[in-house]
């Protein structure tokens, strides 16, 4: 029996459709303007596209002079992942911090906030919340990105999340399915794998990507991972046994009935594009049951989404993708863009501008091996700082060094990596104490737990300053040490406003005054 295919230019537009590329640029190329009017429903901004508020605003407006039913998406997860204050840190905390508050009101409130921003600028559709579980404290690429350890308390905000965004008319976007906790691989360079039986599965990965679809998530992304317990050969992203059998199937089948958009995560990262290559690993994707491939990180040209629309028509024509699947698939797309025309339509959310500030301040935990004042003078800031990985990327400031010596004139700072201390961290505690002087030394980490060079400069410095204040911005799982020790949960510049009080006494931190 032959199978009749649609006109071209139907696959074509549908092919289209299911693409979400990025560019390069502060406003809208030539060619993406074309391709809007082609067919194209969806566009991927990074921070490369944004430089403020105000060119935000005038770019999607661009973009909906072409095609006004359009999904505008975005990676803004506040905290260390930001877009939108990209060159500046974001005014949010992060997950992790919201999970340390674990306040599900102030999530909202907080996830409400960022959306309003996003709406305000023109963008509908947030590649967020993380829903990931992160149990593996080696893990490179989530930490502080999950709201926690606990499936439970993950569930609940991601919960909470999902509702303050979508009550500000932006999409929300659950990821990454099912789960990129438990990996200590970074999928944008290789393939993780997570040896959790399905038992575990349920119990843990599941749980919050459950209650993401019970509060009506939008979307769900995909994560790039293999689990042999759901399909032994094909990554998540690309198996039909993750996607339609478990994802889409219905709750009463065993599944998470999940019946809004499914969207791929990067299909040029790695953990897809060295096995596969972009345009089998798009066929795949789509027919193994996601709705739309994200595109554009790293390949954000016209030649990128040429190749991917060809190969889906091509797969079409060939009988390698059902066309009802791809017409399924841009038809979930074309609804999820008319729901945030409609649901943008209101009045919106009200502004609370100081929100992500006092969520910052909340989450922060101060301790102290030996009593410790204020600091009052000027200090000397050691940044130890490790490899950025994709996701936060390395142009997004961090540190407390700027903050500190604006609340204290002549306050010093450097910088140290791995790289300085491969060849003796005693020597370079010994450079970092005649660069201090007399001053005051605080050691700014992040992830200790994860970087034993980290540890040991540490260790060296402490036993030479051990009244050397530490502040911990990322995950919070080696024991506390300094004098004092201060926990951020993040390295948002709102976490680095809230650590610089708490370690100067001024303002309110901990969810306590402080006098």
């Amino acid at each position: 029996m032959v199978t009749a295919v649609r006109p071209a230019d139907t696959l074509t537009r549908d092919a289209l459709a299911v693409l979400q590329p990025g560019f390069t640029g502060t406003t809208a190329p030539d060619w993406l303007l074309r391709r809007l009017d082609e067919g194209l429903v969806s566009v991927a901004l990074f921070g490369r596209n944004v430089h403020g508020p105000e060119q935000l605003g005038a770019l999607t407006g661009q973009l909906r002079a072409t095609r006004d039913e359009l999904l505008i998406a975005i990676d803004e997860e506040g905290g260390d992942v930001t877009r939108l204050e990209v060159r500046g840190g974001s005014s949010f905390p992060g997950n992790l911090a919201l999970g340390a508050v674990d306040d599900t009101a102030l999530t909202r409130d907080v996830a409400r906030e960022l959306g309003r921003r996003l709406a305000d600028c023109g963008v509908n559709f947030n590649w967020a919340p993380c829903a990931d579980v992160n149990s593996d404290p080696a893990n490179p690429v989530i930490g502080v990105r999950s709201f926690g350890a606990d499936p439970a308390l993950v569930a609940r905000h991601t919960a909470a999340y999902v509702e303050g965004l979508q009550s500000a008319g932006v999409a929300a976007c659950a990821k990454h399915f099912p789960g990129h906790g438990d990996t200590a691989v970074d999928s944008h360079h290789d393939l993780p794998r997570v040896t959790a039986d399905l038992t575990t599965l349920r119990e843990r990965e599941l749980v919050p990507f459950r209650a993401a679809v019970a509060a009506g998530t939008r979307a769900v992304m995909t994560a790039h991972l293999l689990l042999p317990a759901l399909d032994p050969e094909r990554p998540a992203t690309l198996s039909p046994a993750t996607l339609h059998g478990l994802l889409r199937a219905p709750v009463t089948a065993g599944g998470l009935g999940f019946d809004g958009l499914i969207v791929s995560d990067g299909i040029e990262m790695r953990a897809i594009s060295a096995t596969y290559g972009i345009e089998r690993g798009t066929v795949l994707a789509l027919a193994a049951g996601a709705d739309a491939i994200c595109v554009g990180g790293g390949l954000s040209d016209e030649d990128t989404v040429l190749r991917l629309r060809d190969a889906l028509v091509r797969a079409v024509r060939e009988g390698e993708l059902p066309e009802e699947r791809l017409a399924d698939a841009a038809a979930r797309v074309r609804a999820l863009a008319h729901w945030t025309r409609v649901a943008g339509a209101g009045e919106g959310a009200a502004p609370a501008p100081g929100i992500g500030l006092t969520a910052a301040r909340r989450a922060v935990r101060l301790t102290s091996v030996t009593p410790h004042r204020p600091l009052t003078v000027p200090a000397y800031v050691a940044a130890f700082t490790p490899h950025a990985n994709i996701a936060v990327g390395d142009e997004t400031p961090w540190g407390v060094a700027a903050e500190l010596a604006r609340l204290l004139p002549g306050t010093g700072s450097a910088t140290y990596t791995a790289a300085d201390a491969a060849a003796d961290p005693a020597a370079l505690v010994d450079d970092l104490l005649t660069a201090a002087g007399d001053r005051p030394i605080v050691a700014v980490v992040r992830d200790l737990h994860r970087h034993p060079w980290m540890a040991d400069v540490l260790h060296v410095l402490l036993t030479a300053r051990p009244h050397t204040a530490v502040i911990e911005m990322g995950v919070p799982q080696a024991p506390p040490q300094g004098t004092p020790h201060i926990a951020t949960h993040g390295a948002a510049h709102t976490c680095t406003q809230a650590a610089t009080e708490a370690l100067t006494g001024r303002g309110v931190w901990g969810d306590r005054a402080d006098a």
